[in-house]
């Protein structure tokens, strides 16, 4: 196959083309991907370094969604407590009436109503759920949470149980209906300590979600923070590569047009040997 010479000035020519349409392709794949490091052969050290902080950006966003889960998880407790609160009241009030009256059937009547309330108070309870955890069922969950990736950092919510049984807020039912005032003073003495108990409970969550809202915060920012310092790392400046594009084009078709000079140079010298 005969070889094809190419002057110099053709060659110089070509060659420059070559690097322009390189330079292009690589100024279209930032503009259209947005990336000014799209793999490690472009800068391997921010490549991998960027990659590191998006993996942590990835594993603190599981973990900002889990605890957010767990506040919900704690809001839907003291939702509960709140309600239960409100029954709890409400019993003291039928409790305080039947002591007020010594009409037993009226008493009856009460205690009936006050048995009835504390079966809403077991029911709340137990349906004081969220994703499948309740902190106030007779057998309370504990909810864990994550705040790191190796688990080094963590905070365990233990459940309260806020039923009428003796190991929630320990309410009886009503004794002989409420006949004498003696089983109503008991009645009356085990509200006012459930209330109190009710209480103390409610604070003890409220502290805990407000340590879990502080921290989500934290993992938010944080995320925010990684995300940021990948995108510094590899992400394009548009409008300059946009301006690069247009002088690279602006360079290409000069770059085409001496070519063209430089051969109709050549083939005029060579018709003077034709």
């Amino acid at each position: 196959m005969a070889k094809v010479d190419l002057s110099q000035a053709v060659s110089s020519n070509l060659l420059t083309l070559q690097r322009t349409a390189d330079q292009i392709a690589n100024t279209q794949t930032r503009l259209s991907t947005g990336l000014r490091v799209n793999s490690a052969i472009d800068d391997a050290s921010a490549f991998f370094t960027a990659k590191a902080l998006g993996n942590n950006a990835k594993d603190f966003d599981a973990l900002k969604s889990n605890i957010d889960l767990a506040i919900s998880t704690i809001q839907s407790a003291i939702d509960g407590i709140d309600a239960i609160t409100e029954l709890v009241n409400q019993a003291k009030g039928l409790a305080s009436n039947a002591k007020a009256t010594g009409d037993t059937n009226e008493r009856s009547t009460l205690a009936v109503q006050f048995n009835e309330l504390l079966g809403q108070i077991d029911t709340i309870a137990n349906d004081s759920s969220f994703n499948g955890t309740n902190l106030l069922q007779a057998t309370p969950d504990n909810l864990a949470v994550e705040f790191n990736t190796d688990n080094t950092s963590n905070l365990t919510i233990t459940g309260l149980d806020s039923t009428t049984a003796s190991t929630g807020i320990n309410i009886a039912s009503a004794t002989n209906d409420f006949a004498d005032v003696t089983a109503i003073d008991t009645a009356l003495t085990a509200i006012s300590t459930a209330l109190s108990t009710l209480r103390s409970n409610a604070s003890t969550l409220g502290s805990r979600n407000t340590i879990l809202a502080t921290r989500l915060d934290f993992t938010e920012n944080l995320v925010n923070t990684l995300e940021g310092g990948e995108g510094k790392l590899t992400l394009a400046d548009l409008n300059a590569e946009s301006a690069n594009l247009l002088a690279l084009q602006t360079r290409q078709q000069l770059g085409i047009n001496s070519l063209a000079l430089a051969a109709q140079s050549e083939r005029s010298i060579l018709a003077l040997f034709g």
